[in-house]
Formats: C-alpha cells, sequence, structure tokens
C-alpha cells in the first residue's frame, strides 16, 4: 500500500475509534505515515500469544480477528471479536505487560500496524488523542467486566444475552422492513463467547424461536430487532 493508501487507512481508523479526533495537521502525518504499517494474517495464524510481549498494537482493516482466553484448567473464553476498523492490543502494549490473551486470524486479514514511534508521535503531539485512548480503555474495562459478572454469577439465559447482544454489535447488519437483524455467527462462537456448553445454547435458541425472537441458519443468526434477549 502506498502513502495515501496508508494515509486512508490511517483516518479510518482515527474516525472510527476516536469520533471527536480532529484529523493530524500535514505536517504530523508526514512524520507519521513512515511509522505505520501494514501486516497480513492468513487463516489460522496466531499474531501474539497468550503471556507473550507485544511490540505494537494494531487496527482490523479487512477480515477478523479472534482474542481469546485460556485458562489454567485449558478452557478456551472468546473474549471478542474483532472487525474493522477496530483497534486491539492497546493494553499489553501500553502498560509494557506480556498479552493477557491470544489474537487469532478467523479469517484472511489485513492490519495497520502502530508501532512504539507511532505511538509515542500521537501520543505526544495530536491534540486530543491521550484523552480519547483513555476513554477508549475506560469503555472497553467497563465492558470486560459486565461479561467476567455475567460469566461468573449470571444465570444462563442472561449470560446467553449478553453474548447475544456483544454479536450483534459486532457482525449485526441493518434490520430489515420486518425488524430482523442478520448476524454473522455460529451456535459455537455463541456458546464459547458466553461461557456456555453448546447444548445449553442449543436450547436457548430454540425457546428464542419458539418465541418467536431469533431465527438460524448456516453461520448466521437473525435476532428480532432490539430482542436479544431469549
Amino acid at each position: 500500500m502506498d502513502d495515501d493508501g496508508l494515509e486512508r487507512a490511517l483516518d479510518l481508523v482515527l474516525a472510527a475509534n476516536f469520533p471527536g479526533l480532529r484529523p493530524a495537521e500535514a505536517a504530523l502525518r508526514r512524520r507519521l505515515l513512515p511509522l505505520l504499517s501494514l501486516r497480513r494474517l492468513a487463516r489460522g495464524r496466531t499474531l501474539f500469544a497468550q503471556d507473550q510481549p507485544t511490540r505494537a498494537f494494531y487496527a482490523v482493516l479487512a477480515g477478523e480477528v479472534e482474542a481469546r482466553f485460556t485458562g489454567l484448567d485449558g478452557t478456551v473464553s472468546v473474549l471478542e471479536h474483532v472487525q474493522a476498523p477496530k483497534l486491539f492490543g492497546l493494553a499489553a502494549f501500553a502498560a509494557g505487560r506480556p498479552a493477557s490473551y491470544e489474537a487469532l486470524a478467523r479469517q484472511g486479514s489485513r492490519l495497520l500496524v502502530f508501532g512504539a514511534e507511532a505511538y509515542a508521535l500521537l501520543m505526544d503531539e495530536l491534540p486530543g488523542f491521550a484523552r480519547a485512548l483513555l476513554q477508549e480503555f475506560a469503555g472497553r474495562y467497563d465492558d470486560m467486566l459486565r461479561l467476567l459478572e455475567a460469566s461468573r454469577h449470571r444465570p444462563a439465559e442472561e449470560r446467553f444475552a449478553l453474548a447475544l447482544a456483544q454479536l450483534a454489535r459486532e457482525r449485526g447488519g441493518a434490520a430489515d422492513a420486518e425488524g430482523w437483524q442478520a448476524v454473522a455467527a455460529t451456535q459455537a462462537e455463541l456458546a464459547a463467547l458466553a461461557n456456555l456448553s453448546r447444548q445449553t445454547v442449543s436450547q436457548l435458541i430454540g425457546a428464542a424461536e419458539a418465541a418467536g425472537r431469533l431465527r438460524r441458519g448456516y453461520g448466521r443468526l437473525w435476532i428480532r430487532y432490539g430482542q436479544a434477549s431469549p
């Protein structure tokens, strides 16, 4: 990708993740663009492993990256499905700590890479970036706490509803004329995100279908708009 392509990718990522941020001035852009790079990740490839130090943070330009955590007992929990143009890998990079999760490409993906020099330039010289980044961190931390609470304390129905709502936010399209929203997700993905067995999720999907709130198809769910709860 040439500098024009990198610049368009940068503008897209910053505008989507920090909508109140003013665009960087031309002089700052000229210094920033050489510090950015692109990376392609084949389906099934790991970008960074859990407990591995990271030297950059990333934005998805195309494809999808799964963030997943493996517990001491070997249980794998899906934290998030990251799609374009969302940022990820920020916490470990900014804190200088090993990653708390694994980042794995669910499909062929293209990433925008922000290394240490790009991060320092954005933090020090782009007005409002540090404040916007802190706000983004706070929002993600709150979301993570809610999911953690749900996985530990809430009944299966609530965990199912929260996971379904998260997938709808991440992957859902616009609702059709009858109020149905298509979500590209499988029953297995929903079970992993809700930290429930596939059998339990199948039963909850069946109950939601019977109530007219959900339909399922191959690799896709349809949710009646505004009614993600079973």
